[in-house]
C-alpha cells in the first residue's frame, strides 16, 4: 500500500498540474465558421479600430523563443543569449460591441510595486524581470479611456501574456483557446499560483467553441461577433489551446499570431519557437498555415508575439 502511494504521489507531481485554477466554462460568444468564409471577407475593410501598445520591453533566451535546433537556424548561426522583445496588448473597439483587448501587457504593480503583483517570487525571479522598461502598463492605459473594457482575449495563458491582468477590472470577461486553463506541465506547480492571483476577480474563464474547419486550413475558426470583423484561428502548438486572431480593422486586415511566432526573424524564415512550447512539430505545423494565410494576402499587416 505504501509503495502504490508514493508512486501515485510520484506520478501527480510529474505530470504537473493545470496552469491556473480559476473556473472555466464553454463560451457563448462566437459562432464557428469554416476558414472558406473567412477568406471571402478577409480584404475587405472592416469596422474595427485597431491600436498596439507595447507595455514594456524585456529580453528573454533566444532559444525559448526560435527553435535553435532547426536547420535554418543553424546554417544561420544563430546560439543562445538575450533577445530584445516587447509586451503587447492590442485595443480593439467595435462600434457596436465596445472595446476589447488582446492580451493584456504588464499591471501597474510590476512597476509600482513589485512585491504585490500578481507575478512574484521564484517565478519574477526566474523570469528576469529587472530587465524589463516599462512603457505603459495596461492599468495607465485603462485609466486614460472613457469607455469600459468589455472583455478580454488571449493568445494563450503563458504568464508574458496574462501580466497585466490584474490592472483589468472585477468581473471582466475572459476568452481563450480549449483546453489552455486545463494543460498539465511540471512547471505550473510553479506557475498556477501566480496566475491565480492574476485572474482573481475576472470572470470564468470561457473557452472558445471551435469545430474542426471544414478545409482543414486550421483547426478551427470561429466569427467572434458573428460579423466578420474579428476572427478567432485555432493554432495550437505552442500551447494547447493557442489562438491567433484575424481582424478586419478599417485601415485593412491583421493577424495576430500570438506565440505561434514570437520573432520577426522566426516569422520571415519560417523557423518555430524554440523551448518555450509545449509541442515543437505541431508549433512548426500552425507557424506554416499562418505564413499561407499571410502569403496569399499581400495586404495582410503580421503582429507578432513579441517583435514588430
Amino acid at each position: 500500500m505504501r509503495n502504490l502511494l508514493v508512486t501515485t504521489a510520484l506520478a501527480a507531481l510529474l505530470s504537473g498540474c493545470a496552469v491556473s485554477s480559476h473556473a472555466t466554462q464553454k463560451s457563448t460568444l462566437g459562432v464557428p465558421r469554416s476558414s472558406a468564409d473567412m477568406l471571402a471577407v478577409i480584404d475587405q475593410p472592416g469596422p474595427i479600430s485597431f491600436e498596439t501598445v507595447a507595455s514594456c520591453d524585456w529580453q528573454v533566451d533566444r532559444s525559448g523563443l526560435i527553435n535553435l535546433k532547426h536547420p535554418r537556424a543553424k546554417e544561420a548561426g544563430l546560439t543562445d543569449g538575450p533577445e530584445k522583445i516587447q509586451v503587447f496588448f492590442h485595443v480593439l473597439r467595435h462600434p457596436t460591441h465596445g472595446t476589447f483587448i488582446v492580451d493584456t501587457g504588464v499591471e501597474k504593480a510590476l512597476r509600482d510595486n513589485p512585491s504585490k503583483a500578481a507575478v512574484r517570487g521564484l517565478v519574477a525571479s526566474v523570469m528576469k524581470l529587472e530587465t524589463m522598461k516599462f512603457n505603459e502598463p495596461l492599468g495607465d492605459w485603462l485609466a486614460k479611456q472613457q469607455a469600459p473594457l468589455q472583455g478580454v482575449f488571449l493568445t494563450h495563458l503563458h504568464f508574458d501574456h496574462i501580466a497585466g491582468m490584474a490592472d483589468v477590472p472585477a468581473g471582466t470577461a475572459v476568452y481563450t483557446g480549449p483546453g489552455e486553463a486545463s494543460f498539465r506541465e511540471f512547471q505550473n506547480m510553479f506557475v498556477q499560483g501566480n496566475s491565480d492571483r492574476a485572474l482573481q476577480g475576472k470572470a470564468p474563464i470561457s473557452e472558445w467553441s471551435f469545430e474542426p474547419d471544414a478545409t482543414g486550413r486550421f483547426a478551427g475558426v470561429l466569427d467572434i461577433f458573428g460579423d466578420g470583423s474579428v476572427w478567432a484561428l485555432w493554432v495550437p502548438g505552442h500551447t494547447p489551446g493557442s489562438t491567433a486572431y484575424l481582424v478586419r480593422t478599417t485601415k485593412g486586415p491583421v493577424l495576430l499570431t500570438g506565440d505561434a511566432s514570437h520573432t520577426r526573424w522566426g516569422w520571415e524564415h519560417d523557423v518555430e519557437p524554440g523551448t518555450f512550447s509545449s509541442n515543437i512539430p505541431k508549433s512548426a505545423d500552425s507557424l506554416a498555415r499562418l505564413r499561407q494565410l499571410a502569403a496569399e494576402h499581400p495586404t495582410l499587416q503580421v503582429y507578432l508575439g513579441h517583435q514588430l
